[in-house]
This record gives C-alpha cells, sequence and structure tokens, in this order.
C-alpha cells in the first residue's frame, strides 16, 4: 500500500493548525495567564461599574431584585481571600473528589490488566462481517478504562483485521475513531462525567448555589451517542475508509511483531478465570447498590423529599460505586492471576495510580483558583446576565443555540486537547449563561461532550496521535501524519454531522439527559 497524499490545501491547514496549536502554553500556564487576565479586567470592570440585575436574587428589605457588580480581585477582601482560602480553594474543587475516588479504584482495574484483557475478549472472537460495529462498541465502552483503551485495543484491532484478511490500518482507523471521536459515547457513566460535571457545578453554582451536580446526568444522552457513532464508524470504515485502503500488502509494509503479548495471542486460563471472578465482582456490587436502594431502610433514597429528588443519594453515589465496583473487580481479576498476591499489592496499585494523577492535582491547583476567582470577581455572573439577555434578544431557537456550542467546541478542541482544562475555561460562562435563558447545565454539558469528541482524531496536538500514527507505521512503512488525518477526517465529519443532529433532535423531542436531568429548566425554581 502506498501512502495517502495530502492534498496541498489540506496540508497547508493542518500545517497551520499544528503550528498554532504548538504555540500554546501547557494549560497549567494558560491558566495562569488567564488568572493574570481576569485580575486585570476585573479592576477595570470595577472602575467602569459593570454590573447586572441578578434574574432571580431579590432584595429581602426592598423586595427588588438584587443588583450583582463586578469586583475587583485586587480589593482588600479579595486579596485576603486568596491567600487566606488557598487550601479550602483547591480542596474544595468539586472535580478533585469526584475524579480520584473513581481513579483510585480504577488504577487498581488497569494495573491488574482487567481493563486490557475484557477488552481482548469483547474482540477476539467477532465473525468477520461484524467485526467493525463490535470493535467501535468495545473502543468506546473502553472509555471506561482510560487510556488502556488506546495502549491495548487500538494496536489489537489492527491484528485482528489482519488475522481475518483485512486491512490493519482499517481496524487501527476504526478503533481509534470510536475511542478519541466516540470519547464521551458509551453505555455507562464514568470518570468523564465525574471530571465534567465536577466542573458543570462549579460554574453553575455561581449563579444557583443550590444546584447540585449528579453524574448520571447525561446517561441517556451517552446511550444515546453511542447508539448513533456505532453505525456512523461501521459505514465510514466498510464503505469510505476500507476500499481506499485496498488490499493489505504485506512485502510494502512492516508486518507486526508476532511475539507482541500485549496485543496478540489467546486469552490463558488465569485470565478466563480472572474475568470470570471479576463479573462475580460486578454483580456483587450491583447487588449490594440494589439492596441498598430497594432494601429495607433505603438508605440511598431519600423518601422525605419531592419524588423528583428522592433518588438523589443514589445518582450521588455512583461516584462510590465505581470506586468499589473497579477495587473489588480488580482485586478478584488480579489474584486469580497472580497480579495481586497480598493487600500489599493492593494499596500499592492504588498508590501509584494516585502518581499517575499527579499533572491533574497541578492543573487542579491552578484552574480550581481560576473558577474561584471568576466568581470572586462576578464576572461570570455579570456577564452570564448580559450573554443571556443578548441570546434572548436573537431568539435563537435552542436547538440552533445548542448546535452552535458543539460547532464552537469543536473548533476549540483542534487548539485546546484536554477536556478538563478547555470546559474549565468555557463551563463557567457558559453553564450559567444558558441555566438563565432556561437550558439545564446537563444540556449543556451534553453539547459541549460531543464538540469536545468529534475533532479528537484530526488534530495532531491530540496526546495519542503520535502513538496512533506508530500503530499505523508498523504496518505501513511511509505512513506520515497527513496519511493518518486524511483517513480520520471523514469520521470526524460524520461523527460531528450525527451529534449534532443527536443534539437538535433531542431538545427538540425534550428528552431526558438522564435519571431526574431534564433539558430544560425554570431559572426561578433554583434559588
Amino acid at each position: 500500500m502506498n501512502s495517502t497524499a495530502m492534498p496541498p490545501k489540506q496540508g497547508r491547514i493542518l500545517g497551520w493548525i499544528e503550528r498554532t496549536g504548538n504555540k500554546l502554553p501547557d494549560p497549567v500556564f494558560l491558566f495562569l495567564y488567564l488568572i493574570g487576565a481576569i485580575i486585570a479586567l476585573s479592576v477595570v470592570a470595577a472602575m467602569l461599574g459593570w454590573s447586572a440585575v441578578h434574574p432571580t436574587e431579590v432584595d429581602p428589605d426592598t423586595g427588588a431584585k438584587t443588583v450583582i457588580a463586578a469586583t475587583s480581585l485586587l480589593s482588600p477582601e479579595n486579596i485576603q481571600k486568596l491567600w487566606v482560602e488557598m487550601p479550602t480553594t483547591f480542596t474544595h474543587f468539586h472535580p478533585l473528589g469526584y475524579v480520584l475516588v473513581v481513579m483510585l479504584g480504577a488504577g487498581v482495574a488497569e494495573r491488574t490488566g482487567l481493563f486490557g484483557t475484557a477488552m481482548r475478549a469483547g474482540v477476539a472472537n467477532a465473525p468477520t462481517f461484524l467485526l467493525t460495529p463490535i470493535v467501535a462498541l468495545v473502543a468506546m465502552l473502553g472509555n471506561l478504562a482510560a487510556d488502556a483503551a488506546y495502549v491495548v485495543l487500538i494496536p489489537l484491532a489492527g491484528v485482528i483485521y489482519a488475522a481475518a484478511g483485512r486491512h490493519p490500518i482499517a481496524g487501527i482507523a476504526a478503533a481509534f475513531a470510536a475511542v478519541s471521536g466516540g470519547f464521551s459515547a458509551n453505555l455507562f457513566p464514568g470518570q468523564l462525567d465525574a471530571l465534567l460535571f465536577g466542573i458543570t457545578q462549579a460554574s453553575a453554582n455561581t449563579v444557583f448555589p443550590s444546584w447540585q451536580a449528579n453524574i448520571a446526568g447525561n446517561w441517556y444522552f451517552i446511550i444515546g451517542m453511542t447508539v448513533i457513532f456505532l453505525p456512523v464508524i461501521w459505514y465510514v470504515t466498510d464503505r469510505v475508509i476500507e476500499p481506499r485502503l485496498g488490499a493489505y500488502d504485506k512485502a510494502a509494509g512492516t508486518m507486526h511483531e508476532a511475539g507482541d503479548e500485549t496485543v496478540e495471542g489467546p486469552l490463558k486460563p488465569d485470565e478466563r478465570r480472572g474475568l470470570r471472578h471479576a463479573g462475580l465482582a460486578l454483580l456483587a456490587v450491583t447487588g449490594l447498590w440494589l439492596f441498598m436502594t430497594f432494601g429495607p431502610g433505603t438508605p440511598l433514597i431519600d423518601e422525605a423529599a419531592a419524588p423528583e429528588a428522592q433518588m438523589t443519594p443514589f445518582y450521588r453515589s455512583l461516584v462510590a460505586a465505581f470506586f468499589i465496583l473497579f477495587v473489588l473487580a480488580g482485586w478478584a481479576y488480579g489474584r486469580a492471576v497472580g497480579n495481586i498476591k497480598n493487600h500489599r499489592d493492593l494499596v500499592k496499585m492504588m498508590a501509584d495510580s494516585m502518581g499517575d494523577m499527579a499533572y491533574f492535582l497541578v492543573l487542579a491547583f491552578v484552574v480550581s483558583h481560576f473558577v474561584a476567582m471568576f466568581s470572586w470577581s462576578n464576572l461570570g455572573l455579570v456577564s452570564a446576565v448580559h450573554g443571556a439577555e443578548a441570546l434572548r434578544t436573537l431568539d435563537l431557537p435552542y436547538p440552533i443555540l445548542l448546535a452552535i456550542v458543539v460547532l464552537f467546541t469543536a473548533a476549540m478542541n483542534l487548539f485546546v486537547g484536554s477536556a478538563s482544562a478547555k470546559w474549565a475555561l468555557l463551563a463557567p460562562v457558559l453553564v450559567p449563561m444558558l441555566m438563565l435563558l432556561g437550558v439545564s447545565a446537563e444540556m449543556t454539558t451534553a453539547a459541549y461532550r460531543v464538540g469536545d469528541s468529534a475533532t479528537n482524531i484530526i488534530t495532531p496536538l491530540m496526546v495519542y496521535f503520535p502513538l496512533i500514527l506508530v500503530f499505523c507505521q508498523r504496518w505501513v512503512k511511509d505512513f506520515g501524519i497527513g496519511s493518518l488525518t486524511a483517513m480520520m477526517i471523514p469520521y470526524s465529519l460524520w461523527m460531528l454531522a450525527a451529534g449534532i443532529l443527536l443534539v437538535v433532535g433531542w431538545v427538540a423531542a425534550d428528552l431526558p439527559l438522564g435519571p431526574s436531568a431534564p433539558v430544560f429548566i425554570d431559572p426561578a425554581s433554583l434559588k
């Protein structure tokens, strides 16, 4: 096979994207610069008297709506708050607890090999004509395993396609499109939901302090993404990409090394036993949560609350449920295959998983202060109120408004790859602004997820892009960055179009996004 040639115009565009993106600072310093910018802006806004009338708060003495004024971050009160409350600002940052708790468990499941083995088992015996949809489905579910989906399933897909007599690059493309382009699609909430909804809550609380995040708030929507992305990836792979690749020419490529046991070979008896034990752990945790929800005392149901809020404790317990599930399933698998010999091995794996979160902790420290200082200055509230009024004046239909959010996010994703960094930047304005218009925080988060996923697979700034290129070059020596980008563009365009249609249709039909998570809200009810 010959390397796919890039048209000159595409090459110039991709080169500009790569050069521009590479000039951006690390996200940590990006947010430090943004903190400097909002400090300067808050001083100017306070001097100019920027203000807005709060749409829901009422002064108890006068009965008039509260006027919110921009506050300088260099005022004595805010300077004191910055230094005195710095530990609290960091430790009370909502995504921090959510992500660290889930990752404590997920680190065990990943390090024992459970995630990798489960993905191998999911695609190993797939029929040839169903190979693409099975690979795509397992890859989207593999997002629960974070990095493991990239380093295990994508090269494995190339091996399986080659063994089935199909082009291995097509398998890599399908798996990459599903893992990265379908980054938010899944059948279950997971680490990403904990991360995004933590930022959503911090942003919503700047205007509506009583609003609480629900980790299952996009559950139905991400199932919808899975259902709609699956046939898209199947069609693009089998009807667009693979015919263009043609038959694989072994002489022109580099055969995959047969001794690479990380992605090849049938499951060993101890791995099969480990999967059975992990399955029993899954059933046990599921049974425990069902018992606590419907059994005597119903500790996960607030029977004293209004009917629509009675399940709130259950939804908020899902972070703990994932932690327990990953720990027990990982431990059960690890004991069966011999990776965990005693409790010290388990503790070490949990400790090592926290080591992997070191960069996230640094980023979270800076982002937490950015979000907090944005709130202290009242710039977020003032801009959200005026932005909501401007959008209300435009009188755009809600589906069109949210489609614009998707497109804007997709474009921004070409330059800022981190899902959390990007959402921390956008959420403080988008979430409260759209809530003031009657669009739920869950719906805004869902629209963001669609845009954040679709263009992952076409930007060289995506952290795994070079790794995917190496996987391709194992099979085709001269496969270049332009070849990979050109191959993934059809997936990106089709998935973006399908995602926008999903958002527009979901809003138009006013379907629930998850349990107790509507598309629309009454802002006055969130005082």
